[in-house]
C-alpha cells in the first residue's frame, strides 16, 4: 500500500521512518511548509522515502472511506491541524496508535489540554518514580532508573510522533509506566488519557478547527481523565469510561477544607466513583500536602490524582508523590532571593486566564511585584495583548508593574497605569528588590530551554 506522510515540520518524519518498518509499504513525503533542507531531502531518500511536492495530491487517487483503500492507492497521514483539500484518513495520532499498539505493553498516560500539561506530567513522575517511568514532556524525553533521572534527550516537540522518538530511546530501560505529554489530543494507546483543560478554545487549521475538537482524539483512550467543567462544555455528549475532575463537587475527583500558601498547601481529596483500569468503583478520600500557591495549581493536583487513581495506583503512593513535588524550575516555582520571595510564572503558551489566575496569588500582599513580559512566535498560539492589558489596568497601583523584552515593550505604549521597563527579566527582579518588594511575580513568556540557560 501507498502512505503519504503530510507535514514534515510537525512530526511528519519519525512518523515516515517509522511506516518503513512495514515493508508493505511504500513511503511518500510531502513537506507543505517548506522546511525540508536540501539535505535532509537526500538524506529520506536515500533511506527509501519517496519526496512529493503539494501538486502531487492532483494527480493521486484519494478514496474517501479508508475501507475501500487497495494496494494501488494512497493512504492520507497528517496532522489534525493540516488544512488540506483531500480528506485524512489517518491523523498523526491515528498514525502513532497504528505504528506502537503493540509494541508498548506497559502502562501509558497521555496528557494533553491547553494549560498545565507539563505540570501534571511531573507531578505524575514524582508519583510513579519507583515504577521506572520513561517520560516525553515539553522539557525533553526522561527515563527514571532506581528514583535516578536520565536525561535521553532536550528540546523535542509534544507532537504525537515524539512518542515514536521516545519509546525507541527508552524501551532499553524496560520502563514499567510510560507518561507522554501530547499537543492537540491523544493517539488512543492510554490506558488513562488525560485532559488537563480547555482554558482557551483557540483555532488551529486556519481557523476551520479548534482545540477542543482536537483534544477530543483523547477520548480514544481506555479511560478518558478530563477537568469537569471543560467536559461539561465541551464533552457531555462523549461515551466510553470517563472520570472527571475539579473544584466542582459534582467531579469524581474534587478538593475540600484547602488551605493555601505559597509553599505548601493542604486539601482533602474526595473520591467519589472514580472508574478504575482494573472495573472497580472507587470511592475514599485522603489529605493531600503539595505544592499549588494557586487554585490552578490545585485543578493540576486534582487531575494527577485522578490520573494515577484511574491506574489504581495506591494513595500512599499518591500522597509520598506529590509531597515531593515543589515545581517547576523555569516554569512554575518559588524562590527566596535576597530577602524576597519570587514567585516564577513562565510558560510557551501563556494567555489572559492564566496570567488572571497567577496575579490573584498576590493580591492580599502589600508592595508586591508583577514584571510582565516575554517573547513572540514561541507557539502557534499569540497572545491577546489588547485582553491582557485590560486585565493589566484592572491590578490595583499598589501592585508595582515592570514590563520587560519584546512583550513588555511592545504593549507599554498601551499602558495608563505606572509602570517601568526593563530590557530582560533579571534585571527586573534586582529592582524589585530594589523597591523592597517582599513579594515579585513573575509571569513571563517564554520556552524552557531558554531559561535552563540562567
Amino acid at each position: 500500500m501507498n502512505v503519504l506522510i503530510i507535514d514534515m515540520t510537525h512530526g511528519g518524519i519519525p512518523i515516515a521512518l517509522e511506516f518503513l518498518n512495514y515493508t508493505d509499504f511504500n513511503v511518500f513525503a510531502l513537506d507543505i511548509y517548506n522546511t525540508l533542507s536540501k539535505e535532509k531531502k537526500e538524506l529520506l531518500s536515500q533511506k527509501g522515502i519517496k519526496i512529493v511536492e503539494k501538486g502531487f495530491l492532483d494527480n493521486i487517487d484519494i478514496k474517501d472511506d479508508i475501507m475501500e483503500i487497495s494496494n494501488d492507492d494512497f493512504l492520507l497521514v497528517a496532522p489534525i491541524h493540516c488544512n488540506i483539500k483531500p480528506k485524512i484518513h489517518l491523523t498523526h495520532h491515528e498514525a502513532v496508535n497504528f505504528l506502537l499498539e503493540n509494541k508498548i505493553k506497559v502502562p501509558i498516560i497521555e496528557v494533553t489540554g491547553v494549560k498545565g500539561k507539563t505540570s501534571v506530567v511531573w507531578m505524575l513522575k514524582e508519583i510513579f518514580i519507583e515504577n521506572d517511568p520513561l517520560v516525553l514532556s515539553s522539557l525533553g524525553i526522561e527515563v527514571i532508573q532506581n528514583t535516578k533521572s536520565q536525561i535521553l534527550k532536550k528540546d523535542i516537540s509534544i507532537t504525537p510522533a515524539s512518542i515514536i522518538e521516545t519509546w525507541e530511546l527508552g524501551k532499553p530501560f524496560n520502563p514499567e509506566i510510560c507518561i507522554f505529554e501530547s499537543s492537540l489530543g491523544g493517539t488512543g494507546l492510554a490506558d488513562a488519557g488525560i485532559i488537563t483543560n480547555i482554558a482557551e478554545n483557540y483555532p488551529i487549521a486556519s481557523g476551520e478547527k479548534n482545540a477542543s475538537l482536537a483534544k477530543e482524539q483523547m477520548f480514544k483512550s481506555k479511560i478518558t481523565v478530563c477537568d469537569f467543567d471543560s467536559f461539561a462544555f465541551f464533552y457531555s455528549n462523549m461515551t466510553g469510561k470517563i472520570n472527571t475532575f475539579g473544584l466542582n463537587v459534582k467531579s469524581n475527583v474534587y478538593a475540600s477544607d484547602i488551605e493555601f500558601t505559597l509553599d505548601k498547601t493542604t486539601f482533602k481529596a474526595k473520591i467519589n466513583n472514580l472508574k478504575t483500569i482494573e472495573g472497580t468503583l472507587l470511592s475514599t478520600e485522603f489529605e493531600v500536602e503539595t505544592f499549588a500557591p494557586a487554585e490552578h495549581h490545585l485543578n493540576n493536583v486534582l487531575c494527577a490524582i485522578c490520573g494515577a487513581l484511574t491506574l489504581n495506583t495506591p494513595v500512599n503512593q499518591i500522597k509520598e508523590g506529590l509531597k515531593k513535588f515543589k515545581g517547576i524550575r523555569g516554569r512554575t516555582s518559588i524562590k527566596k532571593y535576597k530577602g524576597s520571595t519570587i514567585i516564577e510564572e513562565i510558560n510557551p503558551g501563556l494567555n489572559v486566564t492564566a496570567i488572571k489566575k497567577s496575579v490573584d496569588m498576590i493580591r492580599d500582599f502589600k508592595n508586591s511585584t508583577l514584571i510582565f513580559g516575554g517573547k513572540y512566535g514561541i507557539t502557534c498560539e499569540e497572545i491577546d495583548e489588547d485582553s491582557t492589558v485590560e486585565f493589566i489596568h484592572q491590578i490595583n497601583d499598589e501592585i508595582s508593574l515592570i514590563l520587560v523584552d519584546e512583550l513588555g515593550k511592545n504593549i507599554k505604549n498601551k499602558i495608563k497605569r505606572k509602570y517601568k521597563y526593563m530590557d530582560n527579566f533579571n534585571n527586573a527582579i534586582e529592582k524589585g528588590i530594589e523597591m523592597n518588594s517582599p513579594i515579585i511575580l513573575l509571569i513571563y513568556r517564554s520556552i524552557f530551554s531558554d531559561q535552563n540557560k540562567r
